[in-house]
């Protein structure tokens, strides 16, 4: 699984166009999601196939800001305090988070600084839940 950073105008549209493309291109969105921050649109999506993603973008002139592995991970959302948990493993081993958000099986996704750091902690944390 890959996340592609994505430029978008602040404007109504861009983000359909956005969307538009990817169909054409036929790639499904996985998670994630698109903010304003300072004026500027900034999308984090979550694709099965990057490279995919990347290419109808870029065909549509939508800016990739980059393309990044993400760590996957599942909270047990019946006991209170599993994000915090998590993400105190992380700065603990002094994983930075970048972005995290979820995609759209109900999992946990992390965009990290240190990916192999990350993975090593996520995959300890997936042992100790018994998933």
């Amino acid at each position: 699984m890959k996340d592609l950073a994505i430029a978008l105008d602040n404007r109504p549209g861009a983000l359909a166009e956005m969307g538009d493309s990817l169909g054409r291109g036929g790639v499904s969105i996985e998670g994630g999601g698109a903010f304003v921050v300072n004026g500027e649109g900034v999308a984090h999506f979550l694709f099965a196939d990057g490279t995919a993603a990347r290419n109808a973008l870029e065909a549509a002139g939508i800016t990739v800001i980059e393309e990044r592995e993400v760590l996957v991970q599942r909270l047990n959302q019946a006991q209170p305090g599993q994000l915090g948990k998590i993400t105190r493993r992380m700065a603990e081993a002094g994983v930075n988070i970048e972005v995290l958000y979820s995609d759209h099986d109900h999992q946990l996704v992390l965009v990290v600084d240190d990916i192999e750091k990350g993975r090593a902690v996520s995959e300890a944390w997936r042992r100790e839940q018994g998933s």
